[in-house]
């Protein structure tokens, strides 16, 4: 599985024959608005991705602030972004794609083969010399047709009784209870280990090399064959974990309710550092 591209190679492709469909998922959690900042500035040909609208389903708090949507909704949208058959599609944002991630694990475990992220995200693009436009693209429509379940999903239900490694992918100091900008109680998951996303990274934006990340989740308990899932605070950061675990060469399942689900219902929490 390939996760990631270089700017200058998705510049390549981007000239080649066949395009790769290229989505721009700029989102943070309290803002700036993403779409706002898309017309400021994007690469040449990016669809603007909404994640809250398309990227996540609506409903009750006790399914999480940003459950999955329905397949038929991602189908949707996936065919709005100009996706058919066949195509790579490659996402990106400004932080390190750590919003991107989401677009790249819904539609992986919507069954498109070949999704990949930008190393380095937009700031990659930029510094490699690269331009960007200000349009607000509107591709033709695409034709694609998605099947649901070729990723791991660990359900609300299933939580509790996890016997795998549970990597809590917030930063640590959400984790150990210090803060809560968002969800009604703070702390985490009991057993869960604190893995925070942004540990990922390299200073500039990209990702770890594998070896680095191998190590990095081994010291986290993640063994070869050990099942490892993991959680945010509302399933987005997550996506971006299991993508480095992916490039470490873990298979993992996304908590997708994450702390906002768990949060939501009477349900134990653990404070500080204590798993």
């Amino acid at each position: 599985m390939t996760i990631l591209i270089s700017a200058d190679e998705l510049a390549t492709a981007l000239d080649s024959d066949h395009p790769p469909v290229l989505l721009d998922v700029r989102w943070q959690l309290g803002g700036p608005p993403g779409h706002e900042s898309y017309l400021e500035g994007h690469i040449p040909g990016a669809v603007y991705v909404d994640l809250d609208t398309e990227l996540a389903g609506h409903g009750e708090p006790t399914g999480g602030r940003h459950p999955l949507p329905t397949l038929e909704a991602l189908q949707t949208a996936a065919r709005r972004w100009g996706i058919h058959e066949g195509d790579t599609v490659i996402a990106y944002d400004a932080v390190g794609d750590t919003a991107a991630a989401r677009a790249w694990w819904l539609l992986r475990w919507a069954g498109i083969g070949d999704v990949r992220l930008l190393d380095g995200a937009l700031g990659a693009w930029t510094e490699a010399g690269h331009p960007l436009a200000t349009d607000d693209v509107v591709p033709t429509p695409g034709s694609v047709s998605l099947t649901p379940g070729h990723l791991t999903v660990l359900p609300f239900e299933q939580v509790a009784a996890y016997d795998g490694v549970l990597l809590d992918a917030r930063a640590a100091e959400r984790y150990r209870a210090e803060v809560e900008p968002v969800d009604p109680k703070a702390g985490h998951i009991p057993g869960a280990t604190s893995a925070p996303t942004s540990d990922n990274l390299r200073p500039d934006g990209r990702f770890l090399p594998a070896e680095e990340l191998r190590a990095r989740f081994t010291a986290l308990g993640v063994e070869a064959d050990s099942p490892v899932a993991t959680y945010c605070g509302s399933g987005v950061t997550a996506a971006h974990q299991i993508a480095a675990l992916a490039i470490a060469g873990h298979d993992a399942a996304l908590f997708p309710g994450s702390w906002s689900q768990w949060s939501n219902h009477d349900l134990p929490v653990a404070t500080g550092e204590q798993t």
